[in-house]
């Protein structure tokens, strides 16, 4: 666990730096679109008050960006309770720096890796020793980034300041040193270099005004964007289960068809196959013909039924053992036989109850088919050809 702690927190100082200094060139590459005065107008800048004793005067001046404009002159010495009473709400709220003139500070150019970027500030403090005559712990220092030579190499400038002589400007400045933020010193042309000479332990912090209302605003953006989120997610479930009922009803809609397409092909072919059995056989009326033409005077049907490919008679007839010889010839049936024994009416006509069977012939033409059908006609008819 230890390890894996230290690998965490060793990743954590590389990238902390890389992150930090990509937003800060963010900001800056954003900021560079505008105008200083318009950066100053909006509250977007990173302004601070510089104030610089100057023989019998304190000068204030409001740095911008790379720009200082005078602010005031106020005689010297004063207090910052006058101060405070001639500048406006906004110039309040910025840090305050101080400018030491030109040579209060050791200035030493130094040439560094370009993997030390990371650790400046770290990697410069050894070089304290080596580029000045006090030890770390005896100087205030900070370090200037002056660009990346043609080598890969850092151009920095070392910027150091006593210890001792920082205490005794604390002395002559008196209450002016509890309410800085800073400690600058100006270069040749009393240009401000952009460092921080002052112990972290000594600096005033100002508290951003609008800190809070850019929590609040930043806060309102993320629920907004939540909510907005929301709505996509819900208009996008909306819609899904608007799809979803259209493509169920299409579903049914479609099993509705299907059905009634099985429905009207089972119709079709039911139709057809009742076709195919009604053409395979001669037809009832065609039998009934037939019959009429062959079967002799004094024979009375009782039954007629087709059932399948058999065709049965019941009757009486005065010539019922010649009944089979007679129908023999039909070409509508074949196989013509008497099913039982002839069978006395008991009357005083002298007829015979008799029982034929017979298989109909396939008409010319007819397919053949395989699963044979019952057609059934009853009949009863009293019969005198």
């Amino acid at each position: 666990m230890t390890a894996w702690r230290d690998s965490l927190v060793r990743a954590r100082e590389q990238m902390a730096p890389g992150v930090g200094n990509g937003l800060r060139w963010w900001r800056r590459s954003l900021l560079a679109w505008l105008p200083e005065r318009w950066q100053w107008a909006l509250g977007w800048s990173r302004s601070r008050l510089l104030l610089q004793h100057d023989g019998d005067r304190l000068v204030v001046q409001r740095e911008t960006g790379s720009r200082c404009d005078a602010v005031l002159e106020l005689p010297w010495p004063q207090t910052p309770q006058a101060l405070e009473q001639r500048l406006d709400a906004r110039l309040r709220t910025l840090p305050r720096h101080w400018l030491l003139p030109p040579g209060a500070a050791l200035r030493r150019p130094l040439r560094l890796p370009a993997a030390a970027a990371t650790r400046l500030r770290d990697v410069v403090r050894f070089e304290i020793d080596r580029q000045t005559p006090f030890e770390p712990a005896q100087v205030s220092y900070d370090v200037r980034e002056l660009g990346i030579l043609e080598d890969g190499q850092l151009q920095v400038e070392l910027v150091v300041m006593p210890r001792l002589a920082l205490e005794q400007w604390a002395g002559q400045v008196g209450p002016w040193a509890q309410g800085l933020a800073g400690v600058d010193m100006a270069d040749a042309d009393g240009q401000p270099l952009g460092v921080n000479l002052l112990p972290a332990e000594q600096r005033q912090t100002t508290r951003d005004p609008m800190r809070r209302w850019n929590l609040i605003l930043a806060a309102a953006a993320l629920v907004l964007l939540a909510l907005a989120g929301q709505q996509i997610l819900a208009n996008r479930q909306a819609a899904a289960d608007a799809l979803r009922a259209q493509v169920d009803a299409a579903a049914r809609q479609a099993r509705t068809v299907a059905a009634q397409r099985q429905q009207l092909q089972n119709l079709v072919d039911g139709a057809a196959f009742l076709e195919q059995q009604r053409g395979a056989h001669a037809s009832t009326v065609e039998l009934w013909n037939e019959l009429t033409r062959l079967l002799p005077d004094g024979t009375y049907l009782e039954k007629l039924s087709v059932e399948g490919n058999t065709l049965q008679l019941i009757g009486l007839s005065r010539e019922a053992a010649q009944l089979v010889p007679l129908l023999q010839d039909s070409p509508l049936w074949r196989k013509v036989n008497l099913t039982g024994v002839l069978q006395a009416d008991g009357g005083a006509s002298g007829r015979d109850r008799f029982t034929l069977t017979a298989e109909l012939q396939p008409l010319p033409g007819a397919p053949a088919t395989t699963t044979p059908a019952t057609e059934v006609a009853d009949g009863s008819a009293d019969h005198t050809p």
